[in-house]
């Protein structure tokens, strides 16, 4: 937390502290100069209005409220960047800004979250590791492991945790975010390049304009070649405008491929399937080729390890490959 954000916090939680307990004296005086108890000469619908105290179970409520506020405040990191309390407790290492610090602060960090994380390390390591490897310690094949129905449990739990923010609870993910459902690879779906996906992550990057020039693309150009990358999947456009943007094309086949079922080695999509990561619309392949496409698929090998990717990788695998 930067030091503004600490001080604006410090400062409006002291005013309400000492706000409370300044209204809650003011209102405990008795002003109305006259004897508590006794009549206040008002009288509505026969019931007459006394001088009364405030409760004093309510005022000890308050009493006890304002004190637990300030033992709080000396006890916890209350306010951010001015240290960690009498107790020294910290949920998180506030000054780790990369994954790089994180990883080099996860074996000696005495946060809650990362001790809750050590602790659960130790407890499952057994678990994972016979879930995915035989009895000579070697990694069972992911192909296998996917028959396993406690493997493919395990692994549905942490795709949930780990992965469902982008591919969806039911990995059939959103624009951008591949579906996982399907048969339909940009790098491959055997069970190795899916473990490879997983431990190294993925940058596939669609180049501004598909490497054509802006003097390529002008006029009809674009809308031709448009036109031409839509009829691969067999949909109906205007056959002379598909055939010029077919000429156009011949940029496009050192990633696409000349037919244009495209090249897992390079995660160039299949254009021929009718299967679109970012929408199959006119205008949504337009917008792809004018403004290009940055997809990253971040590494997980160094934040789950490999035991835990192994298993997400079978559960990935048994989605499009049911037994």
């Amino acid at each position: 937390m930067s030091t503004f954000w600490s001080i604006w916090i410090t400062v409006i939680t002291l005013i309400v502290i000492i706000g409370c307990a300044g209204l809650l004296y003011w209102c405990a005086k008795d002003k109305m100069g006259v004897e508590e108890g006794k009549s206040m000469g008002h009288s509505f619908d026969g019931i007459e209005e006394l001088n009364t105290g405030l409760p004093k179970w309510w005022v000890g409520l308050f009493v006890f409220t304002i004190v637990g506020c300030v033992i709080y405040i000396l006890l916890f990191p209350a306010f951010g960047g001015f240290g960690n309390g009498l107790l020294g407790w910290t949920s998180a290492d506030q000054d780790i800004v990369s994954k790089q610090d994180s990883i080099e602060r996860a074996a000696t960090s005495n946060s809650q979250y990362q001790r809750e994380v050590n602790k659960a390390n130790e407890l499952y390591a057994e678990v994972f590791k016979k879930l995915t490897h035989d009895e000579q310690g070697q990694y069972i094949a992911v192909e296998e492991v996917a028959k396993n129905p406690e493997a493919v449990k395990v692994g549905q739990r942490l795709f949930l945790q780990n992965c469902a923010q982008c591919h969806g609870s039911d990995a059939k993910g959103f624009t951008g975010f591949p579906n996982l459902t399907d048969n339909d690879w940009l790098y491959g779906g055997t069970g190795d390049i899916i473990k490879t996906t997983l431990m190294e992550g993925r940058n596939g990057v669609m180049p501004v304009g598909g490497l054509l020039t802006p003097e390529q693309l002008e006029g009809e150009g674009l809308q031709n070649l448009v036109s031409y990358v839509l009829s691969l999947s067999g949909r109906k456009v205007n056959a002379v405008e598909a055939q010029k943007g077919k000429e156009l094309f011949g940029t496009c086949m050192g990633c696409h491929g000349a037919d244009g079922s495209g090249m897992q080695a390079l995660g160039a999509p299949n254009l021929t399937d009718n299967i679109w990561l970012y929408g199959g619309s006119r205008k949504a392949v337009e917008e792809t080729i004018i403004h290009g496409r940055n997809g990253v698929m971040p590494a997980w090998k160094d934040i789950l390890g490999e035991d835990k990717v192994h298993i997400i990788a079978a559960y990935v695998y048994s989605l499009s490959n049911p037994q």
